[in-house]
């Protein structure tokens, strides 16, 4: 299909034309300086400019060079605030301004932001330090409105930066500016807002109800902790300011409240959630002490054999912890630390393999195995089948010329996905089976055993999630489905599947911090924004949903 032609673009406002010219070269140009900034005195027309650029380049089908990625208009935001905007429409899961730039900068496609009337911020200063930051990347371009004069637009401009000053001449073509204004006269002035309705920073009920970008500026000019509200609403800032029902806002801000805080407010955000899509569990949150948090989430598998009823978390430095799936409270420990981890296996006889970042495997035991006794520990003084498995793995991956980046446990097999897309399964005794899924590296993969028959009999279906933004179901034993059962413009973090009450679930975490679950024999669809990345996903025994990021770790059960 031939894609139809560029939407013309119409002239800008008041005569702009040399001006809105400029701006457009300035986006065409590769070796222009990636910071723009447009200044003027009060009324001079710099939003009106901004507003023509962005209306035209956020259009469906507009050109590449003259594309605008993300913008905010900035009266009353602060550097938090636009960050999550920004992420919201970057498909970003930022919660403040470092993890926007750490993202971008990761991230080597053309961007282009713009941020009007930086000069009527909540917080100007720290403003300039994202826009100066943003700019220093080499694949980013940032148009930013400052009024003239001020300390905002002096310190844009001190390093290099294409200025434009709309008080000067050259912008304004005299004869047209004198033919529009004679089109359009000027309106009588326009009314001022609406008050705001008052709200109680206090109380999670009037919180929830309220415009919550003014909740997060209160709560970030306050410096009280309001029973714990501040702190779980800035943890969970980005998740809590998009549009949604209050009850959804109560189930967010709940996941994201710490011990430490009024002990009143876990019931009373309970009762204000109880129409939304989940109920909490339970959730553990950064600094969090009775049980204690158990650090930021890479990896998390739910626990079979002798680790029944448990979950196995690895953070973010390579130490695997199992904890209590019903407290979340620690019930030991792997004996060593994986630094580089990036995934985990359980393999249902008390043995735990670690996936590190060079695609190597370390297997270790987190609980004992039921052992032969009598005349069949005499018999049998080899391998179990579970350390067959293991050893046969561990001699696959060696193999392997691309790095192993994904791995799972699935009964009698372990399930690999590596860099260049393929997933891989291995099984004792038999050739491993290798499919080509993705575009890429896979960064996620989960199984379970589908039954078939009425007397039991299952299959391995395998579900797995790409870099490229797809997922991908394969049963082993044939071929993979042709199409992917989701694709979205971002990674894919983790995946979880099992064999619920309802029939069979999907959970995806996506890289822009959306948590789906899918029940796909009837399509229902649950979602949750627990305000960052969620770097891991399980299914308990009972079906719940278990969440893991880099600033807590929530246990949801469906409504």
């Amino acid at each position: 299909m031939t894609a139809g032609p560029a939407p013309r673009w119409s002239r800008p406002a008041s005569g702009r034309e040399p001006a809105a010219a400029a701006l457009l070269s300035w986006l065409g140009d590769p070796r222009a300086p990636g910071l723009a900034v447009v200044t003027g005195a009060e009324g001079s027309g710099k939003s009106r400019l901004l507003a023509w650029l962005i209306g035209h380049g956020t259009r469906p089908g507009t050109v590449s060079e003259r594309r605008i990625h993300g913008f905010v208009p900035l009266p009353g935001q602060t550097a938090t605030t636009a960050a999550w905007m920004l992420g919201e429409q970057l498909s970003i899961a930022a919660r403040s301004p470092g993890d926007l730039l750490a993202a971008l900068a990761a991230d080597r496609r053309r961007t282009v932001i713009a941020l009007p009337e930086l000069h009527s911020a909540e917080q100007p200063g720290s403003l300039v330090d994202l826009v100066l930051g943003l700019a220093s990347l080499e694949h980013v371009r940032v148009l930013v409105e400052v009024r003239s004069g001020t300390e905002w637009a002096q310190a844009l401009t001190a390093g290099p930066c294409a200025r434009m000053d709309l008080d000067e001449p050259q912008w304004t073509d005299e004869a047209r500016r004198a033919s529009w204004d004679a089109a359009h006269p000027a309106g009588p002035a326009g009314q001022d807002p609406e008050p705001e309705e008052p709200f109680d920073l206090d109380d999670p009920a009037s919180v929830c109800a309220a415009d919550p970008w003014s909740v997060t500026t209160a709560y970030e000019r306050s410096e009280e902790s309001h029973g714990g509200l501040r702190a779980a609403w800035l943890r969970a800032g980005a998740s809590l300011t998009r549009e949604q029902p209050a009850a959804e806002r109560a189930l967010v801000l709940l996941a994201a409240l710490g011990d430490a805080g009024d002990p009143r407010l876990p019931a009373t955000l309970t009762s204000l959630a109880r129409d939304a899509s989940w109920t909490v569990v339970w959730h553990r949150v950064r600094g969090d002490v009775t049980p204690p948090w158990p650090g930021p989430v890479r990896s998390l598998a739910a626990g079979t054999g002798p680790l029944a009823g448990q979950l196995v978390v690895a953070d973010h430095q390579g130490t695997v912890r199992v904890l209590d799936a019903e407290s979340a409270r620690s019930v030991g420990r792997l004996p060593h630390s994986v630094p580089g981890l990036r995934a985990t296996a359980e393999h249902g006889d008390g043995t735990v393999s670690v996936l590190d970042e060079h695609g190597l495997l370390h297997t270790q035991r987190a609980a004992e195995s039921a052992k032969p006794k009598g005349l069949a520990a005499l018999l049998d003084d080899g391998l179990s089948g579970q350390e067959q498995l293991v050893k046969a793995v561990q001699e696959y991956t060696q193999r392997q010329q691309e790095t192993v980046t994904a791995l799972t446990g699935a009964g009698d097999r372990v399930v690999l996905g590596d860099a260049a897309g393929t997933v891989h399964v291995v099984t004792v005794g038999a050739e491993p089976r290798t499919a080509a899924l993705h575009r890429g590296r896979v960064t996620a993969v989960a199984g379970t055993a589908l039954p078939v028959s009425a007397e039991g009999d299952t299959v391995l279906l395998l579900y797995t999630g790409g870099a490229d933004g797809t997922v991908r179901a394969w049963a082993p034993h044939t071929d993979p489905m042709p199409e992917p059962v989701a694709a979205r413009n971002c990674a894919v973090n983790a995946v979880a599947v099992a064999m619920a009450d309802a029939g069979l679930v999907l959970a995806i975490a996506w890289a822009d911090g959306l948590v789906e679950h899918r029940a796909l024999d009837d399509d229902r669809l649950r979602t949750f924004h627990p305000g960052s990345q969620a770097h891991a996903l399980a299914f308990t025994a009972e079906g719940d949903l278990v969440v893991g990021t880099d600033e807590a770790l929530v246990r949801l059960r469906g409504r």
